[in-house]
């Protein structure tokens, strides 16, 4: 059992471990031994997680939500399958109390008077000193 939160554990079988060949560091033994980690979380079908959490997390895990709903974390950065376990479960449970924080709603403001006429008065005198740029006429 992992526990995110007080109100969030995820259960044994909603998790599944897939261990593969890792490429990178190690030397032979990465041709020998499986450790990279491939951490798999039924997230659709977890009954421990409010709806609303659920829509976060799936724009928040991107490429790694498949299409039947699970939520698919890799880890191959060390040479220890154990630590790469941990690594994985560690970013899963980062990545749902991510999800679990509400974004703050946008409030719509307007510009103030005096930042409207502050604005058209630069642009007004930018203006002047372009228009002065030109060739200067009747002199030749």
């Amino acid at each position: 059992m992992l526990v995110v939160a007080e109100e969030i554990t995820i259960q044994d079988w909603e998790l599944t471990e897939q261990f593969v060949r890792a490429s990178g560091p190690g030397g032979q033994n990465v041709n020998k031994v499986s450790t990279a980690v491939e951490l798999r979380f039924e997230a659709e079908r977890s009954p421990s997680i409010p709806p609303q959490v659920k829509a976060r997390l799936k724009r928040l895990a991107g490429r790694r939500w498949t299409k039947d709903g699970a939520l698919i974390i890799q880890c191959d950065e060390t040479r220890s399958q154990a630590r790469n376990r941990d690594i994985a479960r560690d970013r899963l449970v980062e990545l749902i109390r991510k999800a679990m924080v509400a974004p703050k709603r946008r409030i719509k403001t307007k510009p103030t008077y005096g930042s409207q006429q502050r604005r058209l008065k630069a642009k007004k005198v930018r203006g002047e000193v372009k228009s002065m740029r030109g060739k200067i006429s009747g002199e030749d």
